[in-house]
């Protein structure tokens, strides 16, 4: 399964608030990712607001483009905007950044066991 890791800004007057919106995120919103193919999502955040993302999904453009058609990312997106630097829909600024190591895929490159 692919997977993608993204980088964004949270302007840093709003950390607490992000972080609180995050706590109890809409069940509706929750089943829409789910049922757009994202899974094993999760968000990191730094003190300064650099927020880090990773999930993995078959598609990530069919991901993306799953999650964009449904009303409760339209109305999510809207509420997240004022969180980020970067003006507009915070799904569409996401910096993808090039996988480089997983222990996983090079312990089974090397026939070794990925449990002990």
């Amino acid at each position: 399964m692919p997977r993608y890791c993204f980088i964004n800004r949270v302007r840093p007057d709003r950390i607490a608030e992000y972080t609180e919106a995050h706590a109890a995120v809409w069940p509706e919103m929750l089943e829409a990712l789910r049922d757009s193919g994202w899974r094993n999502y999760q968000l990191y955040l730094a003190p300064d607001g650099l927020l880090v993302g990773h999930f993995e999904a078959d598609d990530y453009e069919a991901a993306q483009a799953a999650m964009a058609k449904t009303a409760v990312n339209e109305r999510w997106q809207a509420g997240m905007e004022r969180f980020f630097t970067n003006p507009g829909n915070p799904d569409e600024g996401f910096e993808l950044l090039p996988e480089v190591f997983s222990l996983e895929d090079q312990l089974e490159a090397n026939g070794l066991p990925t449990e002990i």
